[in-house]
């Protein structure tokens, strides 16, 4: 119902409001600023590289060519719509909403699910395929959004982000995968990097709740939606829909809406036909719900996606493709680490421009690594030159730290600059 939220909702009068706003360390402040604490996390995302390499990233279909195809800035952009649409209709916070929504997937690797895929296996070597995954993307957002992502404070020095508590801990409990009804925020505040493995934990804040159902909203209809385009679903699969849709909903109901001209689910229309439902159905006694129609219905399309979409043979045989270019990045950069320990990175990845480039200068921002200079006979502290005031994550000396600073080095890769740098370095 309308405002049934409000007095849940994450403002000056929340118990959790403290906490929630909290920062490590104050990027600066401004004197003049009119934005709420959520409002300058909203935009210091919106202007940071990662959101931005977001437009050439995988949603479902691999780097597009089709103008008209979704990529993964425009889901983020339709996760947003929800989720701030359901938040101002229950009385939540709609800025702190808008803020965990919009950079949500800042961490997600090139090719979608699947170069997450990708990396996880390659970290998970060592220790067998049953192993914990070592690489999930909601960890990943939160580690770029802590450690990665800078911007320039007013002299010009780049600083991490320094994200509220609230919206980091959006970040890395956004998982939207776990079908579950009735989800209602966690009591205490914890230690974020404590959390192993995606879905298991709910967000401090009804308005994460929210942005974890919204991300399930916001992809279901628009993926087949991309799939009708590409021509992956035939007649029998549209059949498919018109009966999961009149076995869940009944045709004569409001959610048969969802279908149009008999073919396909009508995106525009599902999404605001699940976001009524839900909002609807919630209470802070319930949680955050849909119906049990709603609920069957999503959990029918979900295995219908995955069923004629996700697994679909065309999308496999790209998968090859997409796996062979993220390990032949990963063997090319692993070949370098002796050379990255005497500061030649430049030197012995010369024949690869764009990779000689952004991976060194990866290395001067993140890890101990110092560049040497033949012309000087000596090292330069480029990290000065540059004004990077970011800690050391990666060791270069160490093999599993140097490891992990190329997994974390590729994951933020656009679709299109990996194959870019893959044809670099199988071309003679």
């Amino acid at each position: 119902m309308k405002n049934s939220f409000f007095n849940e909702r994450c403002d000056e009068n929340s118990p959790k409001w403290k906490q929630a706003t909290n920062r490590e360390i104050e990027l600066y402040q401004r004197n003049n600023d009119i934005r709420s604490p959520f409002e300058r996390d909203y935009t210091r995302l919106l202007h940071c590289q990662a959101y931005r390499r977001l437009k050439h990233k995988t949603q479902v279909f691999f780097a597009p060519h089709n103008d008209h195809i979704c990529t993964r800035m425009e889901h983020v952009s339709h996760v947003a719509s929800v989720a701030s649409t359901i938040a101002k209709h229950l009385g939540l916070n709609e800025q702190l909403a808008s803020a965990i929504a919009l950079g949500h997937d800042i961490g997600h690797a090139p090719f979608g699910h699947h170069g997450e895929d990708c990396l996880n296996k390659l970290l998970e070597q060592k220790e067998g395929f049953n192993a914990p995954k070592k690489f999930w993307h909601e960890r990943n957002s939160l580690f770029f959004a802590d450690y990665i992502e800078t911007l320039q404070d007013p002299s010009g020095v780049e600083q991490p982000l320094n994200l509220t508590y609230a919206v980091r801990d959006g970040l890395i409990c956004h998982c939207g995968e776990i079908d579950q009804q009735g989800i209602k925020p966690r009591a205490e505040d914890i230690d974020l990097y404590s959390i192993k493995r995606p879905g298991l934990i709910q967000p401090f804040t009804w308005e994460g709740c929210v942005v974890k159902i919204a991300d399930k909203i916001a992809y279901l209809g628009r993926d087949i939606e991309d799939a009708r385009q590409y021509h992956i679903l035939d007649m029998a699969s549209y059949r498919q829909l018109r009966e999961i849709v009149g076995s869940t909903l009944g045709f004569e109901k409001k959610g048969a809406r969802a279908l149009r001209s008999g073919k396909a689910v009508n995106t525009t229309v599902l999404i605001n036909d699940l976001i009524v439902d839900l909002c609807e159905q919630s209470s802070p006694e319930k949680g955050i719900c849909f119906s049990d129609e709603y609920f069957k219905f999503i959990l029918e399309l979900k295995k219908f996606n995955f069923a004629n979409i996700y697994n679909h043979w065309r999308l496999q045989e790209f998968q090859i493709y997409a796996e062979n270019i993220i390990k032949t990045i990963f063997r090319t950069l692993k070949k370098t680490q002796m050379y990255v320990q005497t500061g030649r990175a430049s030197q012995v990845l010369k024949l690869y421009p764009k990779l000689c480039s952004t991976f060194e200068d990866w290395l001067i921002k993140h890890s101990n690594y110092k560049h040497f200079s033949p012309e000087k006979h000596s090292f330069v502290d480029k990290k000065a030159i540059l004004r990077y005031n970011t800690p050391q994550i990666f060791d270069i000396t160490d093999e599993d730290s140097y490891t992990k600073c190329i997994i974390e080095f590729i994951s933020g890769m656009t679709d299109q600059f990996a194959i870019q740098v893959y044809e670099e370095i199988i071309t003679f």
